[in-house]
């Protein structure tokens, strides 16, 4: 099952506001440490979820709240761990394991409701719980690295001290950086830079 986030991308353009880049459900919850917390509040919390794909916008979630924080902090570091250790051939199985045991769950039902115009829309059977979306994304991760076409898809941004790791879905497989806008525009501005330090020299 493809990643929600992958079939509508959205991108940021300043430090604080929430990615969805990255290509996976998975790893666009990473790009939240990045470079600082922005899972920082139920609110965006609550915002990531909607535009990640995970819940149509108009879903309560009455149950969100710190505890929901907690939780999907602690998925993210599972997911960092495991996704970092399989890219550099260091197993990790204390997040494999906790990856694997949260994956178990059943995701969120979806079902299509008709609007007053005709079309179909996207909703949930039931306004789900911390574990239902948990299970989500670690299913995603899930089918993320097992799956050979898409693992070898896996891409660390060359953008200086830049982690964060995204799907190179690209022609030609020659994305390089997590976003053009930011990492890759830093790096041509540095580049310019450069040549001018040495046109001056």
């Amino acid at each position: 099952m493809a990643s929600p986030s992958a079939s509508a991308p959205v991108s940021a353009s300043a430090s604080g506001e929430l990615r969805f880049d990255s290509g996976r459900s998975s790893l666009d919850l990473l790009t939240t440490a990045h470079p600082e917390e922005r899972l920082d509040s139920v609110v965006r919390l609550r915002a990531w979820l909607v535009g990640s794909g995970l819940v149509p916008a108009d879903t309560p979630l009455r149950g969100a709240g710190p505890s929901w924080l907690a939780a999907v902090r602690e998925l993210r570091d599972h997911i960092e761990q495991l996704v970092c250790g399989e890219l550099d051939g260091r197993p990790a199985p204390a997040a494999l394991e906790r990856v694997n045991a949260l994956a178990r769950w059943a995701p969120p039902a979806p079902r299509a409701t008709r609007r007053a115009d005709g079309t179909l829309d996207r909703a949930l059977h039931a306004d789900p719980g911390c574990r239902e979306l948990l299970a989500a994304v670690a299913r995603d991760a899930v089918e993320l690295l097992t799956d050979p076409a898409a693992r070898s898809c896996l891409r660390r941004c060359e953008g200086d001290s830049c982690p964060i790791i995204y799907l190179d879905t690209s022609r030609g497989r020659r994305r390089r950086w997590c976003s053009s806008e930011l990492c890759g525009n830093r790096e041509r501005v540095a580049r310019h830079r450069r040549r001018a330090a040495l046109a001056r020299t």
